[in-house]
Formats: C-alpha cells, structure tokens, sequence
C-alpha cells in the first residue's frame, strides 16, 4: 500500500466482511487487530532458491507424460511498481482449476473429471524487465455454493513473493466478458470499478500463436493508484 495515494490504494483492498461472500462471516475479525511487531528473521526470510525453480515449471501443459485437455492458452505480464518500475527476479506462482472447472484438491469433489495431465500449478521468476510467462489451458467456470446456483467466474490465482514469505500478493486474474462477473461475490467484493477492472486480463492478439494458443496480459501492479487488488480466498 502506498501512502501517497491512501485514497486509491485502500480502495482495492475488499472489506474483511462481505456478507453476500458467505465465508466472510466465519473469517472476518470480530475484535480489534493486536500488532506483532516482525523481527528480523521474518522481514529477511524464509526465502526461496533460484535453483527451485524447474523446467517447465511455468509449462503447465507439459508436467506430465500427455498434453490437457482444454483450450491451450498464454498468460503473460509484467510485474511492477507503482512507478512501472520493473520488480525482477521475483517469484510468482499460479494455481487454477482444469478445463472442466476441477482443482486437485480432496476438498472438491464437485462432479468434474480430473484430467491425469493437469496438475494446475506453476511457477516462474520475473527477468529483469518484470517479465513472466505462462503456458497453460483456461480454467473453467465450477459451483461453489455460497448461494443458490452459485459459480465461480473462469480465473487463475496469482501469488507474487518479495523479499520474505511475509511480503507476498495474492489475487486473482479473470478473462475478459466473463457473464458471471455479476453474480460472483468475490469479484465484486473490491467495490471499486476501476479497481475491479485491473484483476481482468486483456486478450492480446499481438502474441498469440496461430493455430496454437490465445494469449491474455496481466500486469501486476504492487502498490499506488494503479495497484492489483488482493485476494486471500482459499480452496
């Protein structure tokens, strides 16, 4: 969050109780926030190695011996500060449900096939432009119960690390003329359009492969008026 835009950047944050995101109600705290003041092993680590991160990692058609089913898809950006600085070697990962809005996950057990060739899982590290890269098959839409007739918009989660696990983003990137952005709590609980409007990708032509794959820009933004809102749904 930046100070010099308190207006703008605490506009993206959704409130801590979104009675129409059920959830919230459980989660959502009851009594005032106690400070921890952090020492310095938990404002310089844990951290990750470089060495972590494997080939393919950020393939995420190519984890196993056979290729998903689904629509095959390019997920680009860049991440940056909140003067479009270029944030490098950062860590930034991606969960997502398959193409039939399934997770591997012993919580969902909604009836969707799980596709043996899709774990839904990746990971890459920003060069030194800000720049990541992702190949994998679009998500689809899934229920979840919050409400009668409840579904989740097609989105992949996105995790960005700083210099410790305690400096992290977490949010959620959608597809462009999604029906179900109405209807869906969650998305709706950052109540600021504009903000709204920075989670969802945008096609992009210029890079998609012919005859191979679509491709959607998302960029990050970490702080200031232009800043990503957060998510910290979990499945």
């Amino acid at each position: 969050m930046s100070l010099i835009y308190p207006k703008e950047s605490l506009s993206v944050y959704p409130k801590h109780l979104s009675p129409e995101y059920k959830s919230t109600v459980k989660r959502s705290p009851s009594k005032p926030l106690i400070i921890v003041p952090h020492t310095l092993s938990e404002l310089t680590g844990p951290a990750f190695g470089h060495d972590a991160i494997q080939e393919n990692d950020n393939d995420l058609t190519k984890q196993h011996k056979g290729e998903p089913l689904g629509e095959r898809i390019i997920v680009h950006g860049r991440v940056l500060d909140e003067d479009k600085r270029p944030v490098s070697e950062t860590l930034v990962e991606i969960w997502q449900a398959n193409a039939c809005g399934r997770y591997v996950h012993n919580v969902d057990q909604h009836p969707a096939p799980l596709d043996p060739n899709f774990t839904g899982a990746g990971r890459a590290l920003t060069d030194k432009k800000g720049y990541y890269k992702f190949i994998t098959v679009k998500p689809g839409a899934y229920p979840w119960g919050n409400h009668r007739n409840a579904w989740r918009p097609n989105h992949i989660h996105f995790s960005v690390f700083g210099q410790s696990f305690l400096t992290r983003l977490v949010t959620q990137m959608y597809f462009p003329g999604d029906p179900l952005f109405p209807f869906d709590p969650i998305f709706n609980s950052v109540t600021d359009e504009k903000a709204r409007a920075r989670m969802i990708s945008s096609f992009d032509l210029e890079n998609t492969i012919p005859d191979w794959a679509l491709c959607f820009r998302f960029d990050i933004v970490l702080r200031g008026r232009e800043q990503t809102p957060t998510h910290t749904e979990k499945h």
